[in-house]
């Protein structure tokens, strides 16, 4: 087999990849494009679409479920596990058909569906032996499931974020592990849809959530719907031939031994780059076997080789791998004339009910960062107007800002719209707004955005700017 020569390699057509591959293009035609599994990105396949499919099919039934407190009354509610996950898998595939497209359009010269290891920094060696000589490289190879020790000797009755969407019905009783992004909004939307739920964690961790009066806030909220324990203990989890057997402490103190059909291991996606031999480029790596690299223009070391995406184990989203994929490959594509990238203001959401939204400076940066130079402002949302009226008064948010300059920082919540909430502040973020400028932008009557001028009024009184909150504030509207 021939050899490929060119000019720029990636590894790996997905988010990262793709955009990746756009950027190098604008400085050379000599770009190939490799993938060794199914074209199609994680979010499209396995995360963030099928994930809210089957939330939104979770929301329809809850609401039905709860119809009562608003005096609808909605009788004999059934759900069809199995047309909820047939109309996740048609609309999953429409949109990874959307991605393909994409795909496809790129010329066929172009691309190479093969799995690669690094022979050294610059000659990749696909499983036939065929070498692709690159005189700069781009990984965007992605990431792969976390299965837990605890969960290694399950087979059928193991399930990821990969696998859960392609059960042919919904199970009758499951155990999912770990209560972060993935855990809580599969879990959730699971239980919302009929299925018994238990989720355990280790450590104590929610959402990954940040603020502990928050995580524990939330912690409540979620136990109120199913059953969780952040900080479990499990002694075992063994498969028989007719489900899965895990032998856990209750939170109540008692050993227990029950039976579920399923095992979701929600415990996280590591970087896929185990297979790639990166000890044959002599990069320096992590601790999770991942070069170190400038996060601003994605470069690893002093090389020629770039890293985009979830492989670099920076910040798994999706807005993220776009902005890296661009960033790694205009600076693949001009090297050595390297830039500096625009890295956008952090925000995360986790699409649970209610919502998490993480803003900006997390809480140990701020205590590290500006230890004693900042402010915190607290809203409740239990008795918010806009949300009483939609019955979705439940939550927190805290706001942060610099003392002395007023500078906003960042926020944490749980509540309602935390997803439109979140982009706000972010935008504010990035715009390094004060609080003062912040309070003179509209607010609407009567909106859930009320909760955050509520929040950022009590920051400007804390950081000795403004006055303190008025009790039920007339000018603002009642409930506001």
């Amino acid at each position: 087999m021939s050899p490929f020569h060119v000019d720029v390699a990636i590894i790996g057509a997905g988010t990262a990849g793709m955009g990746a591959y756009r950027a190098a293009r604008a400085h050379t035609d000599s770009v190939l494009l490799i993938e060794g599994g199914h074209y199609g990105t994680t979010c499209a396949r396995v995360g963030c679409m099928p994930s809210k499919l089957l939330i939104a099919a979770a929301e329809v039934a809850h609401q039905a479920r709860h119809a009562d407190r608003f005096g609808v009354h909605v009788k004999d509610l059934a759900i069809d596990g199995a047309a909820v996950l047939s109309r996740v898998r048609r609309e999953r595939d429409r949109f990874v058909g959307f991605v393909l497209e994409t795909v496809e359009a790129i010329a066929a010269t172009d691309r190479l569906v093969a799995k690669v290891t690094f022979q050294d920094a610059n000659t990749l060696l696909t499983e036939l032996g065929q070498r692709v000589h690159a005189k700069r490289i781009v990984i965007a190879s992605g990431s792969v499931p976390v299965v837990p020790p605890l969960l290694k000797e399950l087979r059928r009755r193991l399930l990821t974020n990969e696998s859960v969407f392609e059960l042919p019905d919904l199970p009758k009783r499951l155990a999912v592990f770990g209560p972060g992004v993935l855990g809580l909004e599969l879990g959730q939307a699971l239980s919302r849809l009929g299925v018994d739920v238990k989720m355990f964690g280790v450590g104590g961790g929610i959402a990954g959530i940040h603020d502990p009066a928050i995580r524990d806030y939330a912690n409540q909220v979620f136990n109120q719907e199913f059953y969780l324990d952040a900080s479990a203990q499990v002694k075992s989890v063994i498969e028989s031939t007719s489900g899965v057997e895990v032998n856990y402490r209750h939170r109540d103190g008692v050993w227990r031994t029950e039976q579920f059909d399923y095992v979701l291991a929600a415990t996280g996606r590591a970087p896929d780059v185990k297979e790639l031999a990166l000890q044959n480029t002599g990069l320096a790596l992590n601790e999770r076997g991942v070069p170190l690299f400038d996060r601003f223009t994605q470069q690893c070391g002093t090389s020629s080789i770039f890293i985009a995406g979830d492989a670099s184990n920076e910040s798994p989203l999706l807005h993220e791998a776009a902005d890296q994929g661009r960033i790694a490959g205009d600076n693949a594509g001009r090297y050595p004339d390297l830039r500096s990238g625009l890295r956008r203001w952090p925000l995360a959401l986790v699409f649970t009910d209610p919502q998490v939204a993480s803003v900006g400076f997390k809480l140990e940066q701020l205590n590290q960062q500006f230890k004693d130079r900042f402010a915190v402002g607290l809203v409740s949302f239990e008795d918010q107007g806009r949300s009483r009226v939609m019955l979705r008064n439940q939550g927190l948010l805290k706001v942060y800002a610099e003392l002395g300059s007023g500078l906003f920082l960042g926020a944490e919540m749980f509540g309602p719209a935390a997803e439109h909430i979140g982009h706000l502040l972010a935008w504010a973020g990035q715009q390094r707004m004060t609080v003062s400028g912040m309070l003179e932008m509209p607010f609407y009557h009567p909106v859930i955005e009320e909760g955050l001028r509520t929040a950022l009024r009590d920051l400007n009184h804390n950081l000795h700017i403004g006055s303190a909150v008025i009790e039920r504030c007339m000018d603002c509207g009642p409930g506001a």
